[in-house]
């Protein structure tokens, strides 16, 4: 569980939201409340109370010009995980994470280089899990293009928008 303070850079995919709602039908403590879908380039990122100018600098210096166009056609599940990778968003991640190197993603949990992914389920059981990877699939595929990054912070009232970064010219 995330600690107040905690930052994330995130890439808002509203054309998802179908499918954290589907999962929600299935069973709504699977899917995290006021979260909207989002793929996660790099969280943790900073402590919120050390973002600073000269970090967002770095940031925006690190992030591509113009819209990035993905596409959400698969379904990976892994006991109560119900996620969709987001490979377009692979190169993104990647030079965030470069900018950032002493920012290990997901602390570390996943490797170095994690997946970029929407999470529509966590810690569903298993029959719950199926189900809802099956609606997921069922929906796909979804392409969208993201056109900016957004950094969140979770406060006591939960995740708030600290910065948003278009990625235009």
């Amino acid at each position: 569980m995330p600690r107040t303070g905690t930052t994330a850079v995130l890439a808002l995919l509203p054309d998802a939201e179908p499918l954290l709602r589907s999962a929600a039908e299935v069973d709504g403590s699977a899917v995290r409340p006021g979260v909207p879908a989002h793929a996660a380039l790099l969280y943790p990122w900073l402590p919120a109370d050390e973002v600073g100018a000269p970090d967002l600098h770095r940031l925006r210096a690190a992030l591509p010009v113009g819209p990035v166009p993905v596409s959400l056609s698969e379904v990976e599940r892994t006991g109560g995980f119900v996620g969709v990778p987001v490979p377009g968003l692979t190169p993104v991640a990647d030079a965030v994470r470069s900018a950032f190197p002493a920012q290990v993603p997901y602390g570390g949990r996943f490797g170095p280089r994690p997946p970029v992914h929407v999470t529509v389920a966590l810690e569903a059981a298993p029959h719950t899990a199926a189900d809802i990877a099956r609606r997921t699939a069922a929906a796909l595929p979804i392409t969208t293009r993201v056109t900016a990054l957004h950094v969140v912070g979770l406060a006591d009232a939960g995740w708030r928008s600290l910065a948003e970064l278009p990625l235009g010219p």
